[in-house]
């Protein structure tokens, strides 16, 4: 008994022995959560999601500066209506789009990418450098604007928002649910997806603005309290459609644009703890730009609070968020440098 005891009191002690000597190196290498395993990507706590391989099987133009992209993988998980995913392109910029296949098609992701010619550039090496059977990278899909069940929808689509309203329509199609849906957009030519649309036949309204003006949003007023209103496109337009609704009517929408810094933007400081500065963040700059002229090699990519990478812990003050992707629990103690502010006039972060 005596000797069981004594090897069993040495086992521990080596594992104690071992775990110390683990947490020693995660210290030493820089791991910000230790005792907690060391992070894929140690920046500030923040662990990106796993990246996943997939295959372009298929390339088509759907409409004028539209590219739609079908990517496959047995890796891919399962989705559902109104979800999208971070897609990193071959020169490593990450950006957002919405799942706009068929969410019964398991390991295949669809996508479409209008082309904007004044933008950061992603859209364009989509459009330019992303051949058929090329491979790009993936993160599992979120889903920040799920379909509700109703027993009846009104879809509004803008232009290239009508990606996550697509599975949105089959969906209520299959459940048996009333819809309609109104699709506006620059002219015909510039809107994607409307030979597919054209079989629902007068559910779906198309009204483009070179031949018919601005939808009518009027009939939205009538609406029960029943139907439940999704709207994804230009911000004009969902603040448009929210206020055309009828009271008690639900209105769900998504936007992939940040946050307007609006006349409120108030300069701020930040103390940057592990390095021991303190910087300057002035009312029409960001943080993450303030940050990146002291520490140039801070990660970022979208810059418009959708993709988590300059995601950064934050140890005294309280943010004024700006972003669209973190929960609540993780607004606690972390914010999105590219968008999100000061509330008052200092934060400190762990940096």
């Amino acid at each position: 008994m005596r000797r069981t005891t004594a090897v069993t009191v040495g086992a521990l002690a080596g594992a104690a022995w071992l775990a110390k000597r683990a947490i020693g190196r995660r210290i030493d290498g820089g791991s910000p959560l230790w005792p907690l395993p060391a992070l894929e990507t140690p920046v500030s706590g923040y662990s990106p999601r796993r990246w996943i391989p997939a295959r372009i099987v298929s390339r088509t133009e759907p409409a004028d500066g539209v590219l739609s992209l079908t990517l496959e993988s047995p890796d891919l998980p399962a989705w559902t209506p109104g979800a999208h995913v971070d897609v990193r392109l071959p020169s490593g910029l990450v950006r957002q789009y919405s799942l706009c296949g068929d969410p019964c098609a398991p390991g295949r992701y669809t996508i479409a990418i209008r082309l904007v010619e004044d933008g950061r550039g992603g859209s364009r090496e989509a459009h330019e450098q992303v051949p058929e059977g090329a491979e790009l990278s993936v993160r599992p899909p979120r889903n920040r604007f799920p379909l509700q069940p109703a027993p009846s929808y009104a879809f509004v689509a803008g232009g290239i928002g009508i990606t996550p309203l697509l599975p949105m329509v089959r969906a209520a199609e299959a459940a048996g649910a009333t819809w309609t849906l109104l699709y506006g957009g620059r002219s015909r030519a510039s809107m994607p997806f409307l030979a597919e649309l054209a079989a629902h036949g007068d559910r779906v309204t198309v009204v483009a603005q070179d031949e018919a003006g601005l939808p009518d949003l009027s009939p939205l007023a009538a609406l029960g309290p029943d139907t439940l209103v999704y709207c994804c496109g230009p911000a004009p337009l969902m603040a448009a459609v929210e206020a055309a609704a009828a009271a008690g009517v639900a209105v769900h929408t998504e936007r992939f644009s940040p946050a307007a810094a609006g006349s409120d933007a108030k300069p701020f400081t930040l103390e940057l703890r592990r390095s021991g500065r303190l910087i300057e963040v002035a009312a029409a700059q960001s943080a993450l730009a303030a940050v990146r002229r002291e520490l140039p090699d801070t990660p970022y990519s979208c810059e418009q609070g959708f993709c988590g990478t300059c995601r950064h812990r934050v140890l005294s003050g309280v943010v004024d968020h700006r972003d669209t992707l973190l929960t609540d629990g993780e607004r606690e103690d972390s914010m999105l440098l590219c968008v999100s502010r000061a509330a008052a006039d200092h934060l400190v972060l762990d940096l």
